[in-house]
């Protein structure tokens, strides 16, 4: 039996991988788009919206059935292998198909034929992504390997990004370091692979049994890629490239923050469905509910403070030449809470419990909402239409879930302490909202705001005893040797 790895030590590594997520976005994009302006970050991100679709059907659900595949027989070698050529040989197959259709789409889609090394460029990331078995290394839980490796990436892409984009006509080359930091990596782990499973064929494959599995969660791909995507390519069909600007602009920081609020979803998903298959029910929910509280405790203070702070970390992320994403941004940042929520009942309770059909019908919900609401407020609100329409399809795939999920894990939602989070939120707002009054730097102003805001927010919390919050932080003192 495989030794299991330390769920903390893997939350820690993901944590490190979820901030250097976010710190190479936070040091590149304000250079970016102060280069590019709205149109040539606009026009980047319109094409990228794309390829996700080429992309979504490429993977087919493998990028999470994979997880859930490989964790339950992670144990035994042969038939972890077996399991990995099988999806692999499926994956290759429907990638080919996927690379026909868009060539296709390049040759008579006029938008698309008019930027077609930009189309290019970003279908890497379908292959990359393909040979890349990024499931394989989270179902088996090699978080610090998946860590430093992406890191690597990001820094040779933070270098090449200041060296090599200097003008609004450097888009292609913003395009090519936005694949390399992060899908070239996935070249070592198909080299890497052989650690883990044999490449030489070991039989008695069975394709057949993936197909059903695969189709749901493709079907949930399919949902998800939809309304995730939706809002910017609709945005550029129905307004025009600047104003796609404006909204990639108002999500950055959003995309941010969700990476921050799921990090611990990804890591619990194969240790979730190791105790499922071993029947360990009771580990389980206790997993569960504090994936929960730890949800509402981390997502709750980022709204609120960008909510507050929206302006500041606009003009400080992208410049004053995105002005109009403000308002755009405060209104989508509530789905912050809604999708790390969703990120656990769906992916760590649902998905494991094996309910991925009540995960699809949830996600067809937001697709279909996403998709009504946009074409009503698209046209007279731009950006801002957009944003609510995320922000009502987020919400939908939620309750659709917990309705789903009520009678699975009794009182889920019940052990969260919100009286304590929401004191915690009034006091850290009253002591940083002050800040905004002064007329700082952008910068300096978020700093301030910033250390006021979360110090207060965690200091209160401490102070009332927050369970979990105590419980970390008496574990990092215990790291640190500063308590027994």
């Amino acid at each position: 039996m495989a030794k299991q790895k330390s769920l903390k030590l893997n939350f820690i590594m993901n944590s490190i991988l979820t901030m250097s997520q976010f710190i190479f976005p936070l040091i590149t994009f304000p250079y970016a788009s102060r280069v590019l302006m709205p149109s040539g970050i606009g026009k980047v991100n319109f094409a990228i919206s794309i390829i996700n679709y080429f992309s979504m059907f490429a993977q087919l659900g493998i990028p999470t059935y994979g997880i859930r595949a490989c964790a339950k027989v992670r144990d035994n070698r042969e038939q972890l292998t077996r399991t990995v050529h099988e999806l692999l040989f499926i994956n290759i197959i429907v990638t080919m198909i996927s690379y026909i259709g868009l060539a296709l789409a390049i040759l008579f889609v006029p938008r698309m034929h008019n930027e077609k090394m930009l189309y290019v460029i970003i279908s890497f990331t379908i292959v990359l992504t393909t040979i890349g078995m990024e499931w394989l290394y989270k179902a088996l839980e090699q978080y610090t390997y998946i860590t430093i490796r992406s890191i690597v990436f990001k820094l040779i892409g933070l270098i090449a990004m200041f060296m090599l984009v200097h003008s609004k006509s450097d888009y292609l080359i913003y395009a090519v370091i936005t694949v390399v930091s992060s899908y070239a990596s996935f070249i070592l782990n198909f080299i890497n692979a052989r650690k883990f499973v044999d490449f030489k064929p070991v039989g008695h494959y069975n394709l057949q049994q993936h197909i059903k599995p695969i189709l749901i969660f493709f079907s949930m791909s399919i949902a998800v890629t939809v309304y995730t995507n939706l809002d910017t390519i609709m945005l550029g069909f129905m307004k025009n490239d600047v104003e796609v600007g404006y909204y990639t602009a108002a999500v950055k920081i959003k995309g941010i923050t969700v990476s921050v609020v799921t990090s611990l979803g990804t890591v619990l998903l194969p240790r979730a469905a190791y105790y499922i298959e071993k029947g360990e029910n009771e580990k389980f929910e206790i997993l569960a509910k504090k994936a929960i509280n730890f949800v509402f405790l981390i997502a709750t203070p980022l709204v609120i403070y960008f909510i507050i702070f929206a302006k500041q970390g606009i003009f400080f992320l992208s410049g004053k030449a995105f002005g109009p994403s403000v308002v755009p941004m405060q209104l989508i940042m509530f789905t912050v809470l809604f999708i790390g929520l969703s990120n656990i009942t769906g992916i760590q309770i649902l998905v494991p419990l094996g309910y991925e059909k009540i995960v699809l019908y949830s996600e067809i919900a937001g697709a279909l909402t996403d998709l009504i609401i946009n074409f009503i407020l698209i046209p007279s609100l731009g950006s801002s239409g957009a944003s609510i329409g995320t922000l009502v399809a987020e919400l939908v795939v939620l309750l659709v879930q917990y309705f789903g999920i009520k009678n699975q894990v009794p009182d889920l939602f019940k052990t969260v302490k919100y009286y304590k989070i929401i004191f915690a939120v009034v006091l850290a707002t009253l002591a940083s909202v002050w800040v905004q009054m002064l007329n700082l730097h952008v910068f300096l102003a978020l700093v301030i705001s910033a250390l006021c805001f979360f110090g207060v927010y965690g200091i209160t919390l401490l102070l009332m005893k927050e369970t979990l919050v105590t419980e970390i932080t008496q574990e990092i003192l215990q790291k640190l040797h500063l308590i027994k």
